[in-house]
């Protein structure tokens, strides 16, 4: 089967799946329904598989399905590409979907949605892989919009519950207002290079980068980053992400973990050349980066949830990725977005075993002792703990340790506010991890037992991705090729060459090394301390709340200032225009006009009286009349 015949039929498997499950509905048995939803998906994979060995000969392979838009000079082919960039995605997308998939079997299982949960999850693969997959911005935008759609479905999926569909609005409104910016930046961009595909408009920016940076330059960045603010959850677009927790815990693991949160990092590597010419703009992403990195971090301390503290956590690891994309270390940063959808997937999924175990319960404060109760879902968590908080030979450490090192060359000021998210990363997962599995269990719980096999298989899995993931890019330090870098290296060859980043000595590089596993140890060790050795639990979490307590457990005021001067003032406009403009004045106008033929009808019906002598009298009159006025205007 040739790459191109892959291009091809890789997104069409998930929306073949989703087409058969939603037009089938609750015909299909649960176990008919998961076949077909996880078949799809797994084929997928392994044709993702094939066209990753293919483009690793070939260099990009390219499928076009029909001339989509051909207007004058505009044509926009319905067009697909696979190059090193996408097939990583691809990769990813398709493998922790897939395992997703498996464990949604268990965890889903006798839900009165089943079958349109499987339909949902298939619906949202397909729009994300047209996302990475188009080879212009229209195509990328319907994969855009598409995965955006598919969210909107899967964190209401129990639209029973109101709660549950206010966090859907939320996430759908909030990123309509990245969308705009994507929306505008793709006017400015056909405006300036009257063209949409993807490839043109970086070889044309490449060609003008001769004369200089031009503003339109600066405003097309600044609006392609305003989308990938919305859809990867950065300040101040942030606060959707974990009210989208209300979804079921398999979802929180595909969007929110794996895959769409992490298409606004595709954005920026997708348009390596226009931000390579752009440093401001790239200072912007790094500087947002990095401030969304540390607040969400500080918030994750204070969270009891928890799946949401595994939510603040994806802002926070989220916010290194931008980090890394806007030091221009566009590799370190896919590197950590690819380790990042292992470890956060596991613990997502962990997160959901936990759950499943306890029957619903998701407060860290009612929890504590299940190390022994869940002895497999204890372990691969630990296991993903430890790969977030970037301890070796995990595959976070790998990762984490690429986008410090090119940060320490480049701005220590950033390096340092990094490290330190860093280590209150590894403090937080492990408060989340002592207060879950160690000490007791505070809060009484009937039938406690671990999870069926179809949830803690792909937990297994994931954790010897997330335990060995990071040897596919070894540091050259320890005699490692870096293979996934040069894999990579044909799609950031030429803005590596406007902004080369500077290289470490290994004894540098192996003191930024050692300084990120002392913070993390110390970070560990201090977790320890608080919910471990020393101090009663219980005491520790009944003591009441400061003002810095305060401010981290209600998330900085944020959502509370979004109400207060957004949400709040909306509403109230809303009401005077509804009661002023729609009752008063529309509905006013057209209720007149209807007052007016009713009662204008209800004289002039006595015309007609069913009489005929006075009609003949009528038609008498009427000539008469018409005669004298032709008379008249004819003298």
């Amino acid at each position: 089967m040739t790459g191109n015949t892959l291009i091809g039929l890789t997104p069409l498997l998930p929306l073949l799946g989703f087409i058969i499950l939603i037009l089938a509905g609750r015909r299909l048995p649960e176990g008919v329904a998961s076949l077909i939803g996880c078949g799809t998906i797994l084929v997928s994979f392994l044709f993702s598989i094939l066209l990753f060995n293919s483009i690793r000969t070939s260099g990009q392979e390219e499928f076009q399905y029909f001339n989509w838009i051909s207007v004058d000079t505009f044509k926009v082919p319905f067009s697909l590409i696979a190059d090193p960039l996408t097939s990583l995605m691809m990769l990813v997308i398709t493998g922790v979907g897939f395992l997703i998939h498996v464990y949604s079997i268990g965890y889903m299982h006798g839900d009165e949605g089943y079958n349109r949960f499987f339909a949902y999850l298939n619906l949202f693969v397909f729009f994300m892989l047209l996302l990475v997959m188009g080879s212009n911005y229209l195509i990328l935008f319907i994969g855009w919009e598409g995965v955006g759609l598919s969210s909107y479905l899967l964190i209401g999926f129990w639209y029973k519950n109101t709660d549950y569909n206010n966090a859907a609005k939320k996430a759908f409104v909030m990123n309509r207002i990245g969308d705009l910016g994507l929306i505008i930046g793709m006017f400015l961009i056909f405006i300036h290079y009257g063209t949409l595909q993807i490839a043109e408009v970086n070889a044309t920016a490449l060609q003008n980068s001769t004369t200089g940076i031009h503003p339109n330059l600066t405003w097309i960045t600044l609006c392609l980053f305003i989308g990938a603010i919305g859809k990867s959850a950065q300040i101040p677009l942030h606060t959707w992400l974990p009210d989208a927790m209300a979804g079921p815990t398999p979802v929180s693991a595909l969007i929110h973990a794996a895959t769409m949160v992490t298409a606004g990092i595709y954005l920026i590597a997708r348009n390596n050349i226009l931000f390579s010419l752009s440093p401001f703009i790239s200072e912007v992403v790094m500087t947002i980066g990095v401030a969304s990195s540390l607040m969400a971090a500080l918030i994750a301390l204070k969270q009891n949830d928890i799946k949401k503290v595994l939510a603040y956590s994806t802002i926070s690891q989220l916010g290194l990725m931008f980090v890394a994309v806007g030091n221009h270390s566009y590799s370190a940063g896919l590197f950590h977005m690819m380790t990042h959808a292992f470890f956060k997937a596991l613990l997502f999924l962990g997160a959901g075993s936990v759950i499943h175990a306890l029957h619903g319960e998701q407060d860290i404060r009612n929890m504590g002792g299940l190390r022994k109760l869940l002895p497999i879902t204890s372990l691969t968590f630990l296991l993903g703990a430890l790969a977030i908080s970037g301890l070796p030979p995990f595959s976070g450490f790998f990762s984490k340790d690429e986008i410090l090192m090119n940060l320490f060359t480049t701005n220590k000021l950033i390096w340092v506010l990094a490290s330190i998210s860093s280590m209150l990363t590894a403090f937080y997962m492990f408060r989340l991890v002592f207060l879950t599995f160690w000490g007791k269990l505070r809060k009484p719980v009937d039938h406690i037992h671990e999870s069926p096999l179809t949830i803690t298989m792909p937990l297994i899995l994931l954790a010897a991705l997330a335990t060995f993931g990071g040897f596919l890019n070894f540091p050259q330090v320890f005699g490692g090729q870096q293979k996934l870098h040069e894999f990579l290296l044909p799609v950031f060859t030429e803005s590596s060459k406007i902004l080369p980043l500077n290289e470490l000595s290994h004894s540098e590089e192996l003191m930024t090394m050692g300084i990120a596993i002392l913070l993390a140890i110390g970070a560990i060790g201090l977790a320890y301390n608080y919910f471990i050795s020393k101090i009663d639990v219980n005491k520790l979490l009944a003591v009441p709340r400061g003002f810095v307590q305060n401010v981290l457990s209600q998330k900085f005021y944020v959502d509370q200032i979004y109400e207060a001067v957004v949400t709040q003032p909306l509403q109230k406009i809303s009401g005077f225009l509804y009661r002023v403009i729609d009752v008063r004045w529309i509905d006013g106008i057209v209720n007149d006009y209807g007052f007016i033929v009713r009662e204008s009808s209800s004289k002039f019906r006595f015309i007609q009286s069913g009489l005929i002598t006075q009609y003949i009298l009528s038609m008498i009159i009427g000539i008469i009349g018409v005669l004298i006025a032709s008379k008249f205007f004819s003298a």
